[in-house]
Parts: C-alpha cells; sequence; structure tokens
C-alpha cells in the first residue's frame, strides 16, 4: 500500500497531495538534491524527429491534451469531460491548471509502451527539458492518472562514496543494496545495512506477483481468468480499479499489470482474494526473505488503512500487541468488517503512524532475492507476462538504451517510510538490483528525498555494470 505521502516529493506540477496517489509530477521546478560528492552532468539533448500518438483512447487524451497546453487554462466543463471523477477529487481543474502551465507544450519523441488505456511516452517539454509523460484512461475513456516525470533528477552521484552521501542525507535510516544477479543468487556489489529488515510500503506486491506466478505455472490461475470487482475488494487509491462499479470483469494480467505499474491497491486485494493469505504468506519464503514471520498474518490493503486510519491508534494498537493468532482473530472479527476510511480520512494522515511495528517489512537483500526469483519465474513458459508488467513504469529512471535494455521497477510508501526498487539489464545480458530503503519515525521525508534516491540510483547502476 501507498499512504497519503506517496511520491509527494515527486510533486512538481500539483498542489501537495491531499489523497493517496501522485496524479501529476512536474518535468520543471525547483529541485533541491542533496549533496553527492563528485557528479556526471546529463548529455546536452540533440534535436530528434516527433512521432504522433497512437489511435487509442489513451493516444485520443494524449492528443487532446497536448493541444489544449497551448490554450490554457482549461475551463472547468472542459477539464471534467476529460478526467474522471476519481482524478478530481484529488486535483481540482484550477489545481491542474496552475500545474500544467509549468508544461507548456510536449513534442512527443517516441513511445515507450502503448496499450489502449496506457500510454507511456518519452517527450520534450516546454523549455527542453526531456520528460516521460504516462497517461491512463478509465473503461469511459477518461483520463484516470497522469504523471509527467523528469528525464534528469539532478546530479548523479559518479562514486560509491557520493551515492552512500546522497542516501544518508535523505533519511537518519537508509538501507541500500547494489548486486549482481544471476543464477538464482545475489551477488553484492555495494551496500549499506542491507540485512536489516525496514518498511517495505507498497514494494509488498512483488510477493503478491511472485505468488501469482507461482499459480499460473501449476495451472490453478491463468493470465486470461476474468476476476470481479466487488465492494469487498475496494479499496483508497493508488489505481483505477477502486473507481469502477461494482461487477466489473478484469483479466488477471490486467489486474496484475495495474498492481504494479499504477500500484493499484483493489487489484493487489483482488489478487490476494483470489491466490488465498495463505499463498502469500508462502511466498514470503520462497522468494527468500530472512524473516517472513514479521508479515504474518499477511494484511491486505484495505487491512493496513482500516488499522492506520480507523480508531486510531487503539485499534492499532490491539493488533500491534496481539500474537499471530490473535491478530489473525482480530483480522476477521473486528477489521475486515469495519467501513473502508474515507479518502477524507486518508489525507489527513500526514505523519508517520507505527512505521517500525504495523506496515509490511523486509530488507534490501530480502528485495534482491524477490527479483531474482521473479526473474526466474518471468524464464519459465507462459511466464512472461511477470516481466512485462515490471517493465512499465520505470518511475522515471530513465537509464540509458544503448546501455541497458530493460529496467523493472516496484517501490511504496507511506508517511516516514520509502521504498524504491529497480532491476535493470544491459544489451549484454547481464542483471543488476538496487534498492533502498529510506525510513524516519519522527517525521515525513523532505521534499527532495524521491529526486535525491533516483539520481543515487542511476550512479549506482552505472558503477555497478563498471565492474
Amino acid at each position: 500500500m501507498d499512504g497519503p505521502g506517496i511520491r509527494r516529493a515527486a510533486l512538481r506540477l500539483a498542489v501537495p497531495l491531499a489523497a493517496v496517489t501522485l496524479l501529476v509530477a512536474g518535468c520543471t521546478g525547483s529541485r533541491k538534491p542533496a549533496s553527492v560528492g563528485e557528479t556526471t552532468a546529463a548529455p546536452a539533448a540533440s534535436p530528434v524527429r516527433t512521432v504522433a500518438p497512437p489511435a487509442t483512447p489513451a493516444g485520443a487524451q494524449l492528443r487532446w491534451l497536448t493541444a489544449e497546453l497551448a490554450r490554457l487554462p482549461m475551463s472547468d466543463a472542459q477539464v471534467r469531460a476529460h478526467f474522471d471523477a476519481a482524478f478530481l477529487a484529488q486535483v481540482s481543474p484550477a489545481a491542474l491548471n496552475q500545474a500544467l502551465e509549468a508544461v507548456i507544450r510536449i513534442d512527443l519523441l517516441s513511445i515507450q509502451v502503448s496499450q489502449p488505456t496506457t500510454l507511456v511516452v518519452n517527450v520534450l517539454a516546454g523549455g527542453g527539458e526531456r520528460a516521460q509523460v504516462w497517461l491512463d484512461v478509465d473503461s469511459h475513456g477518461l483520463i484516470s492518472w497522469l504523471r509527467v516525470s523528469p528525464a534528469s533528477t539532478g546530479p548523479v552521484p559518479a562514486t560509491w562514496a557520493g551515492v552512500d552521501s546522497a542516501l544518508r542525507a535523505v533519511a537518519p535510516r537508509v538501507r541500500l543494496l547494489v548486486a549482481k544477479v544471476g543464477d538464482g543468487a545475489c551477488q553484492p556489489v555495494h551496500s549499506i545495512d542491507p540485512g536489516t529488515a525496514a518498511p517495505l510500503g507498497s514494494a509488498f506486491k512483488l510477493y503478491v506477483l511472485d505468488a501469482l506466478g507461482e499459480a499460473v505455472a501449476a495451472g490453478k490461475v491463468r493470465w486470461d481468468q476474468p476476476l470481479t470487482v466487488t465492494a469487498q475488494v475496494k479499496g483508497l487509491p493508488p489505481g483505477e480499479l477502486q473507481t469502477e462499479p461494482v461487477g466489473t470483469r478484469v483479466p488477471v494480467l490486467d489486474a496484475a499489470g495495474k498492481m504494479i505499474s499504477l500500484s493499484d491497491n483493489t487489484a493487489a486485494d483482488m489478487l490476494i482474494s483470489l491466490l488465498g493469505r495463505p499463498a502469500i504468506e508462502a511466498s514470503l519464503t520462497t522468494a527468500g526473505m530472512a524473516s517472513p514471520e514479521m508479515n504474518l498474518p499477511f494484511l491486505t490493503t484495505r487491512e493496513i488503512y482500516v488499522l492506520k486510519l480507523h480508531q486510531w491508534p487503539t485499534l492499532a494498537k490491539r493488533f500491534i500487541t496481539a500474537s499471530e493468532s490473535g491478530r489473525r482473530a482480530l483480522l476477521s472479527s473486528v477489521v475486515d468488517r469495519a467501513p473502508l476510511p474515507t479518502l477524507a480520512e486518508a489525507g489527513a494522515w500526514t505523519t508517520p503512524r507505527d512505521i517500525d511495528s504495523l506496515e509490511y517489512f523486509g530488507s534490501a537483500s530480502d528485495l534482491c532475492r524477490a527479483y531474482s526469483s521473479l526473474a526466474a519465474l518471468d524464464r519459465r513458459p507462459g511466464l512472461s507476462p511477470i516481466g512485462q508488467v515490471l517493465s512499465v513504469n520505470d518511475d522515471g529512471l530513465q537509464l540509458d538504451p544503448a546501455r541497458w535494455k530493460t529496467t523493472w521497477f516496484k517501490g511504496g510508501s507511506e508517511p516516514g517510510a520509502l521504498s524504491l526498487a529497480y532491476l535493470a539489464t544491459t544489451r549484454a545480458g547481464q542483471s543488476y538490483v538496487v534498492t533502498v530503503l529510506a525510513e524516519d519515525p519522527s517525521q515525513p521525508l523532505g521534499d527532495d528525498a524521491i529526486p535525491a534516491i533516483v539520481a543515487a540510483v542511476k550512479g549506482a547502476f552505472t558503477l555497478a555494470a563498471r565492474g
């Protein structure tokens, strides 16, 4: 799950986030990178020929948005005709107009992902900055997700000392693992306290994907098997499926894609319901987690939101102090019967809440082993969708495509905690993992946390590949 602080530090085009997902992240605006020691400058951009948006529902909305940038502000009626209600519940038309004024224009350079409802493209934004635009539409063709993220995150560390310095400036507790991945193992290259468990946020969804892969391999689940949106599995954002009418049916593959690329909480809970809690708990062990007992019972996103928001902090304290069997009983008797918290309640959650005792937990090494397990599954017949869903969203890392052919990403956060985990594979076929876990139990992480971490991660991949 991603708490209301998710991606707040990457927010450049929207007002401070009042709900629970990044909707618009900007390609301009001030950045205050942490001190990173020696850095490398980004190469100057060369002229590139533009391309046209695809003839899909997502492409049509990008075409409309591109045209509207030349004649801002948009009227409220225009905005409501093109953005869905869930988006506008979190970003008003006025805030959207204000945010988009910083973009000025976008020239489409290349298409990274093109599906009927999802479009990820590389663009040249106003002022000449390269950026990535990620746009999703709902079942009615309305924009449900919009992110514009910079291609450059700021100064990139050119030494391991610079990487460490940048990360340590982000939070009082930081874990890092840079590892070479192959033959089912993680070979450390560089690290900071990689074996200590920390809050994972939505990075827990890697274990749901791992359990799903095992179920597909065993013939228990099909990628095209339909799932139904019900009132019981609807959760809070981020994502899209929580806005779909009860009874909406989506294939397993679509739910998995949204769970990873959009961090869709409803999609995650639908898959947990399909697979069963015991299967996810078993995946913690099979995917190499050192201390899986820290996550028993394994919570749905709905359950953790109820614990963090319903009758806070009384219910949470009852859960934290209970035994494993007591926790399971409390889930069935109280938590699962409680109403889903409202967006307003989630928006009021702005400071850390028991991130040391009520979260999903794992270490940087655990996440590397999870990626190793997923990579092994991805190579098996019929399981290539695993790699496909993990590579849709690189979170704006944008490694040099001349040297790197694929990037997998999953991250997560709540106030006071942030996780970013990547696996990238070179053109020569060698894979590396870089995982960062940052936490501050006393206050939210600063606005420069994500740009600083992404820059450090970019430097870490470059240094690791040099050998």
